[in-house]
């Protein structure tokens, strides 16, 4: 019997797959599924039946484990919470919030940022600016031209990357052992973001890459040793198989099965060209516009600019997109879960792929 394409089937999705393709995704991901029960009293019948549908909904709750053996990221998805509808909606007030912070120092950047000692680096929509208060040696702020951080295009998103990608190559011509190149945005104070106009920020790490970066190139180079093939190769074969692939020009995206938090994406590239900088736009554009995503992180893992020790040979440039939920909610989305045990998701890989594709529910 075909099982509904849900998170909470996974397990039963994995088994009915064509035996080559549940060898693989096997190979890979190790998923298991539990069942949750409680006991409600008289007093809250009231309160669950309005908040959850029915007392039966919360009696009995599946919980579904799904941990990629490979990497160990894991992640726990409670059937109860992933069946619930996405949220679709921007807050009707974030964009009069967003207007009452123009003409901060953003908005004149050349005046109200300092500058890297080789000077800026200047696109079509963006600016380079030194930051103030540095994750490492070298640590700069791509200020997007547009004040509102979600007023996006493909073509503006491809020339905030090749503006950060300049910058690391003048950062390595003036410190050659500068090396590894990270590109990051946090949108909105809920990602993390201290200032709410536009902007990336790009950093170039000495010595080795950042440690998850690091542990990622290492896992990914013993599963190619082990088993002959390319881990992001296998990756994506895994994920199209099951229909969480999303169809885009110049990469491969789909919707992650272990997402470190909300609606994660992935999407995997040779290169941080402008092919894959404006598939990723795009992929954002929609990220906003359908999938109702306000803030959001955004991180670029790539290999290194020029040699090393370490063999980075079939390392892709890779993006992860990840949902932080909206910018009006004060409770945090990540606490000691996530922090030091797994990651508890509420949203389904399945429907978030199904809504990027603008694909109905199944019935």
């Amino acid at each position: 019997m075909k099982a509904e394409s849900k998170i909470t089937n996974f397990p039963t999705l994995i088994e009915n797959l064509p035996e080559k393709e549940r060898n693989l995704a096997e190979r890979i991901f190790d998923a298991s599924a539990s069942t949750g029960t409680l006991v409600a009293p008289e007093e809250m019948r009231a309160w669950i039946e309005n908040s959850f549908g029915s007392i039966a909904a919360v009696s009995e709750q599946k919980i579904v484990r799904v941990t990629n053996r490979i990497t160990l990221e894991g992640t726990l998805f409670n059937s109860l919470r992933a069946s619930r509808p996405l949220d679709t909606e921007v807050e009707s007030d974030l964009e009069e919030e967003i207007s009452a912070t123009e003409n901060d120092p953003f908005c004149r950047p050349e005046t109200g940022t300092p500058a890297d000692v080789f000077g800026r680096v200047r696109g079509e929509h963006s600016i380079t600016a030194a930051n103030v208060a540095k994750y490492d040696a070298h640590h700069a702020v791509v200020v997007f031209d547009d004040h509102d951080p979600l007023d996006l295009t493909s073509e503006k998103v491809s020339d905030y990357i090749s503006v950060a990608m300049e910058w690391s190559r003048k950062v390595a011509e003036e410190d050659p052992e500068a090396k590894y190149p990270f590109l990051m945005w946090n949108c909105l104070w809920r990602a993390g973001g201290s200032i709410i106009h536009g902007h990336a920020q790009i950093t170039m790490a000495k010595g080795s890459h950042y440690p998850k970066i690091e542990r990622l190139r290492r896992d990914a180079k013993a599963y190619e040793e082990e088993h002959g093939s390319n881990y992001f190769d296998d990756l994506f074969r895994v994920h199209e198989s099951l229909g969480l692939d999303i169809p885009v020009e110049g990469a491969r995206a789909f919707a992650s099965l272990t997402p470190v938090k909300e609606k994660e994406l992935i999407v995997i590239g040779e290169s941080l060209d402008d092919g894959f900088g404006r598939s990723v736009g795009g992929l954002l554009e929609r990220y906003v516009n359908t999938l109702g995503a306000s803030s959001f992180n955004v991180a670029f893992h790539m290999p290194p600019l020029g040699s090393t020790e370490e063999d980075w040979s079939g390392f892709p440039a890779m993006c992860r997109i990840v949902d932080r939920g909206s910018p009006a909610n004060r409770t945090s989305d990540i606490a000691a879960m996530e922090l030091y045990a797994a990651s508890v998701v509420a949203s389904d890989p399945f429907e978030v792929a199904r809504v990027m594709r603008d694909e109905k529910p199944e019935t």
